[in-house]
């Protein structure tokens, strides 16, 4: 991938790691910067005309509206930790797990490691 950059996918966070859980589920999102509150702020996004948004933010790693569902979808479960939390994917077709800081977080990294691997080529704007 031209201007990018591979990253471990324990380490992803943020928009990165929702870019690549966009792309482990084979959806067309892309990087886009929006103004918010006076401060430019990276989203991935879906273009295209919605009569109340024109993009529809793709955020599984913040939103649990979104992120619930593939929790939900791959039955991932959870170990606690002292200082992390565990998630496992319970789905047939493939495996993964991964730490992450919040519920969401920990299942999406497991998402990402199940479909792409250990290491992601994350676009350079959003390393």
């Amino acid at each position: 991938m031209a201007g990018s950059v591979k990253i471990k996918t324990q380490d992803l966070s943020g928009v990165a790691l929702d870019w690549a859980v966009a792309k482990a589920e084979g959806l067309d999102f892309e990087p886009y910067f929006a103004r918010y509150r006076k401060c430019w702020e990276m989203h991935v996004v879906r273009c295209g005309y919605n009569p109340e948004r024109k993009v529809y933010v793709f955020e599984p790693s913040a939103d649990w509206g979104q992120g619930g569902r593939l929790i939900e979808k791959y039955r991932i479960g959870f170990g606690i930790y002292e200082s992390s939390l565990l998630a496992v994917t319970g789905h047939n077709d493939f495996a993964g797990s991964e730490h992450g800081e919040t519920h969401l977080i920990a299942a999406c990294r497991a998402i990402v490691a199940a479909r792409l691997g250990d290491d992601v080529d994350v676009p350079e704007v959003l390393a």
